[in-house]
């Protein structure tokens, strides 16, 4: 899935758990918002990682990092020799590893913030599976 679709899903999971959530003031959900929509986008991160892995260097990363409007335009070309069908079961790993440490690390700052973390990353995942599997 595309960076601006989780953006999208990102936004509509953060907006309804946001809302949900027993939050103290309107200024902390609307933070808590911004942080959905940003973890739903850049917790794709570890794709580069991932990537770095199996293509043996940083070349994804460095085109991308070197070109942003070619990361955001051609994302179905940023990965481009590597093997996506390993990378798909090898993202969805590293999705659940980093993500159960943001949820503990959230958590331990309130928590509520873990259980809003959770659920933003649960429904990441599933947006993942959905795309991979060609539901949606």
């Amino acid at each position: 899935m595309q960076s601006p679709e989780h953006a999208a899903i990102g936004a509509i999971a953060s907006g309804g758990l946001a809302l949900a959530l027993p939050v103290a003031v309107p200024l902390e959900a609307a933070a808590l918002f911004v942080y959905g929509v940003l973890l739903s986008v850049f917790i794709d991160l570890d794709h580069f990682v991932l990537a770095r892995y199996h293509a043996g260097d940083w070349s994804h990363f460095r085109r991308c990092v070197t070109d942003p409007v070619f990361a955001f335009t051609a994302q179905e070309r940023v990965f481009e020799g590597v093997d996506t069908r390993t990378l798909e079961v090898h993202r969805l790993l590293t999705h659940m590893l980093v993500g159960a440490a943001v949820v503990v690390g959230a958590a331990a700052v309130e928590f509520v913030y873990g259980l809003f973390t959770a659920g933003v990353l649960y429904v990441h995942v599933v947006a993942d599976l959905l795309r991979d599997g060609e539901i949606a």
